[in-house]
């Protein structure tokens, strides 16, 4: 079962990298400049920062299977988004999305919410489509649509490995209250992002 999965999301993957290769043909093709773009583009907007860590500290917090399904989970489905943003399919909400999973992931950690794992994976994946098309309609005109892919698909990864980091302090007594602090933390700065987004 683990495996037909993994092998699923290595063919969804591979499909969105072609896709868009395809889609590369209407901007620049300067790779390196691309990819660096792309790879700085979920780094510096808070929102989207505090939400890659809470997909990591929810799946340490929850343990396997979800300490690595939700972060793999994300990052394809946000590809998949992104994919959207690059065709310039029209999404309403987005903003309130983004926002929205900075509240919920943060509060899920701060409460220790224990859903089952295709729940979580559904409703992380529900917040990847979301920053995955802010991150694909966004690309900066000339750049290469692929390299910017992946640095926005690898950034997240990484983004997401800090966050199980600090989820792994959950197995002790003490590291149970910080993670949860965290999580409280993140909640409170979507919960700002959302006052602004609906304002």
């Amino acid at each position: 079962m683990r495996r037909s999965a993994l092998r699923g999301m290595g063919l969804f993957a591979t499909a969105f990298l072609l896709s868009a290769g395809v889609a590369e043909a209407h901007v620049g093709t300067g790779g390196a400049s691309g990819f660096a773009t792309g790879f700085i583009h979920p780094i510096t907007g808070l929102d989207h920062v505090v939400a890659m860590i809470a997909v990591g500290l929810w799946g340490a917090q929850l343990g396997k299977p979800a300490i690595w399904m939700l972060p793999i989970t994300f990052p394809l489905v946000m590809a998949f988004g992104g994919f959207l943003g690059l065709l310039g399919v029209s999404m309403p909400g987005v903003e309130i999305g983004i926002a929205l999973s900075g509240v919920l992931l943060g509060a899920a950690v701060l409460t220790e919410t224990r859903p089952p794992l295709f729940a979580a994976a559904i409703l992380v994946g529900i917040f990847a489509i979301f920053h995955g098309y802010a991150h694909g309609a966004e690309l900066p005109l000339g750049e290469n649509a692929l390299f910017f892919s992946l640095g926005f698909v690898i950034a997240t990864g990484l983004l997401h490995a800090v966050g199980i980091v600090i989820g792994l302090l959950y197995q002790w007594p003490w590291g149970k209250n910080t993670v949860r602090a965290a999580g409280g933390a993140i909640g409170a700065v979507g919960a700002v992002f959302l006052w602004n987004a609906l304002a």
